[in-house]
């Protein structure tokens, strides 16, 4: 890279990290039931509250328990139609039903697609007068939301820690990102019986997707104490119970510490932020519509390959901590050790090696997508061009190249 470039990379990454103390970064509490639910709901006051979903999960009657106790508590409406990429019509129209229901609280029901569409309409309550493209980017939303609990049917994508929301324009297909503060959910409700009839596939590569929050976030370079050791928590979590989980998905335990292994990866991420392996599924997730989780799942060991000895030290500590070897075993070998664990997870789980989809002559624009979205926001172990990032598609492709990082 340009010495240039990379100064410029590692001199905003060292500014954010020094200014990361003071920012109002907050940690959703945790609630285990829907009753804790009610109860806070009562602790403040709720007289009317939206539940947000998809027609998905409510059809499966995940949704039904908690409508059956809210309905007779308090005023309730739900909003059902949110798609897998919501849209601003989503938005609008769940803002719509909240008015007319003179609503004062947010409840978001499933994954992080009902979570996005959410905290949209919490965005969007707080800023009647600012469409949602105007406040798309960092720090635009400004002002408190109503109070908003998350509670995530699948243990993966974080959302009900984070402080983003991703809305598709209904009109331009355009996407991006609100992030702010004040999105971060209030409470956090992890309940193990919502994941239960999960299909194998999605306990997978969700899961996946909590790995690779965590380990991103513990080998970057904008870490705090906190950070560390929510990633290293989640590591260990999700190696002593992910198969588990995969294997027999009435596990309630297992799938109570798979959510715990999300969440705190989730804290982790928010905070310390991710890398590579993020900026490349989003390029596939754009372009061929790869999941999210299936895409990171897949990509994890590569790029862990490609950062090379900046990261065996850091991937060495992570294996430790979960028990996957003992201290007497050497950072080469035990970051070697700690990507071949990833890789075999993945093999028992049935997670393909290669993304099939990817076409070769995209690569190079897919490449300079990832790069412009990783540096310099993304606290990388080693900084790639975007002519660098072409050789992990190329072998996520399963084509050799004769580019070298």
């Amino acid at each position: 890279m340009n010495i240039f470039k990379k100064l410029y990379c590692r001199t905003y990454q060292v500014a954010f990290r020094a200014i990361l103390p003071v920012l109002p970064y907050r940690e959703p509490k945790i609630l285990n039931s829907n009753e804790d639910i009610l109860n806070v709901l009562k602790q403040f006051k709720i007289s009317s509250v939206m539940l947000v979903t998809d027609k998905g999960i409510r059809n499966l009657g995940l949704t039904s328990k908690l409508e059956e106790l809210l309905n007779k508590n308090l005023k309730l409406c739900v909003y059902d139609e949110t798609v897998p990429n919501p849209t601003t019509n989503n938005v609008y129209d769940a803002v719509k039903l909240y008015n007319q229901n003179d609503c004062n609280a947010i409840i978001a029901f499933g994954g992080g697609s009902s979570m996005d569409c959410a905290k949209g309409v919490g965005a969007q309550i707080a800023n009647p007068k600012k469409p949602l493209s105007k406040m798309k980017g960092i720090l635009k939303v400004r002002k408190k939301l109503p109070l908003l609990i998350a509670i995530p049917t699948t243990a993966g994508t974080g959302s009900e820690t984070t402080l983003a929301a991703v809305i598709t324009d209904s009109e331009t297909r355009h996407k991006y990102a609100i992030n702010d503060f004040p999105l971060i959910p209030s409470y956090a409700a992890l309940m193990p019986e919502l994941t239960v009839g999960l299909p194998k596939h999605i306990t997978s590569t969700t899961g996946m997707d909590a790995l690779t929050h965590a380990v991103e976030a513990f080998i970057g370079r904008s870490t705090t104490k906190q950070t560390r050791q929510k990633a290293l928590s989640a590591t260990k979590l999700i190696f002593e119970n992910i198969l588990e989980a995969y294997n027999n998905g009435t596990n309630l335990e297992a799938r109570k510490n798979m959510l715990k292994a999300a969440y705190d990866a989730g804290v982790a991420f928010t905070k310390s932020y991710v890398g590579y392996v993020h900026a490349i599924a989003h390029s596939l997730g754009g372009k061929y519509n790869v999941p999210h989780g299936l895409a990171n799942a897949v990509i994890l060991p590569y790029v862990l390959k490609a950062y090379g000895k900046a990261v065996y030290k850091k991937l060495w500590k992570m294996g430790v901590y979960a028990g996957l070897f003992n201290k007497s075993v050497s950072y080469f070998d035990g970051a070697n050790l700690f990507i071949s664990k990833i890789e075999e997870l993945n093999k028992q789980m049935n997670i393909p090696t290669k993304i099939e989809v990817l076409i070769e002559a995209d690569i190079a624009k897919l490449a300079v997508t990832a790069e412009h979205e990783a540096n310099p926001l993304y606290p990388v172990p080693v900084l790639f061009t975007a002519k660098q990032l072409e050789n992990i598609y190329y072998n996520i492709k399963g084509e050799d190249s004769e580019k070298n990082i």
